[in-house]
């Protein structure tokens, strides 16, 4: 299963991979025409800072034991058998936030334009996620979860 694997050392916390996922999901052509402000335009991602001022980029881990989907009452998030990532169904989803509650890293979250559905990271792209496209520093990268592994080791 392919994941996005983070190198906190490597993120200067440029926010490109923000911005990238907010076009990705936008109605914009380009970054050009993109409203920032515009809460319809939400990314699935995050950088924020510790309580030591350090960067930590926070994005879906599409987790193993993924607690999202055990949590999700209505079917609506589901794992994708070919690739194994977590997915969501908006038109299933009931807004219980069972989802959000439980996922230990705060990615999934309720869409702020309605306030009625989830929503988390899809592995945006066709070859890989915008995130990982747009992070110039290779920060972010798209790895084979047994490779993720012999990093953590």
């Amino acid at each position: 299963m392919k994941r996005i694997h983070i190198d906190r050392e490597a993120c200067k916390a440029c926010k490109n991979c923000i911005i990238a996922c907010m076009l990705q999901h936008s109605e914009a052509e380009s970054i050009h025409n993109l409203n920032l402000t515009d809460i319809n335009n939400q990314a699935r991602n995050k950088i924020v800072l510790n309580n030591n001022d350090e960067v930590v980029p926070l994005f879906c881990r599409h987790c193993r034991d993924s607690e999202c989907l055990t949590a999700c009452m209505s079917g609506a998030l589901s794992r994708d058998k070919k690739t194994g990532h977590i997915i969501c169904n908006q038109k299933q989803c009931v807004g219980c936030w069972m989802c959000v509650m439980s996922c230990s890293y705060g990615m999934v979250m309720p869409e702020k334009a309605s306030q009625e559905r989830t929503l988390k990271c899809d592995m945006c792209g066709d070859d890989q996620p915008q995130c990982v496209e747009n992070c110039p520093t290779g920060a972010i990268k798209v790895i084979e979860l047994d490779m993720k592994e012999k990093v953590i080791k």
